[in-house]
């Protein structure tokens, strides 16, 4: 009987004494709690500003803010395509760059034809160091450029490691996804500044987000890609020129873009049409200066934040392993 009533007089002192510890934790966590309600909150109405009110609200033409023609680079991927064809149906006018007509050729002469905008295709072989930029310059000489559109060259349907790799290849995509963009940039910039408007999107890919086993090169030069348009934003947004990073997640490709190397993918809706991205996209403009461009896409992208570095790694190798 003594020992229990030790006991007692015992578990009463420690809850005595431990009783500041209990509330200050209790404090800590109603913090934390709270915390992330309002992060929470915070997000949603980020989402709701971002990819709902400006489709439901209309705006001002994108002709009005930002110009009557726009250079896109990179038009043979389906996204970069649908983005064209989205600026046209506003009814602003193409110029293709590409290294290869025949990708682009029929892309351009169907959206003169379907939105009466004027098309120009400009062969630029950017191996060729500078001389390259000579045919560009004379397509922009005398049109209000009002966009730049670089989209990220995309190639490997699987994964695939560095020492894989053919050298001409990987320095191929390091001149594309990098170098040719930056140079875009660089030619387009002057008369955007000298019109105090004008709108730079480099659309790359999710895949900047988290290091993928086997993607060594797109995380890289789309990590490149995402991080010069936030710094090109910041530099350049107190002079009219909003620059925008698109990080698309996946991409749902029709039977005619798939082949032997680049399996289709279903549509869903986390995989949308690039025609649906693009819509969504383009609606962003203006509003977001790193946005996935798709809400859906969104959500995908907030529940990655969540998962810690080391899961991730982790799960994409078991992935990788078990296909």
């Amino acid at each position: 009987m003594a020992a229990v009533d030790s006991f007692q007089f015992l578990y009463r002192e420690i809850s005595r004494s431990c009783s500041v510890y209990f509330e200050t934790l209790a404090l800590v966590g109603a913090l934390y709690t709270a915390s992330r309600a309002v992060i929470l909150l915070r997000d949603c109405c980020t989402l709701v500003r971002v990819h709902f009110i400006p489709r439901m609200i209309p705006s001002r033409r994108l002709t009005q803010r930002y110009g009557d023609w726009a250079v896109i680079y990179g038009a043979s991927e389906p996204v970069a395509k649908a983005y064209a064809e989205e600026l046209a149906r506003h009814g602003i006018s193409i110029i293709f760059v590409t290294q290869d007509h025949t990708s682009v050729r029929d892309t351009a002469a169907s959206l003169s034809q379907s939105y009466g905008v004027e098309t120009v295709v400009v062969l630029a072989d950017f191996s060729l160091d500078q001389t390259a930029s000579k045919p560009i310059k004379e397509a922009m000489r005398g049109k209000d450029i009002g966009f730049l559109v670089n989209c990220v060259d995309e190639p490997l349907a699987s994964p695939q490691s560095l020492i894989e790799m053919p050298e001409q290849r990987l320095l191929d995509l390091v001149n594309k996804n990098v170098a040719v963009a930056t140079l875009m940039t660089r030619l387009v910039l002057p008369g955007m500044v000298e019109r105090s408007r004008g709108a730079v999107v480099n659309i790359s890919s999710g895949a900047c987000c988290r290091p993928l086993p086997g993607r060594v090169t797109l995380t890289a030069s789309t990590g490149y890609l995402d991080h010069f348009s936030r710094a090109l934003h910041l530099e350049y947004s107190g002079k009219g020129i909003f620059v925008q990073s698109l990080i698309p997640f996946q991409i749902a490709s029709s039977g005619q873009q798939s082949s032997s190397t680049t399996p289709s993918s279903r549509e869903g809706w986390f995989a949308p049409k690039p025609e649906v991205y693009a819509r969504h996209a383009i609606s962003t403009l203006g509003i977001s200066n790193r946005t996935t461009g798709y809400w859906p896409h969104t959500l995908q992208y907030g529940l990655m934040r969540c998962i810690p570095e080391w899961i991730w790694v982790l799960g994409s190798r078991v992935f990788i392993c078990s296909s």
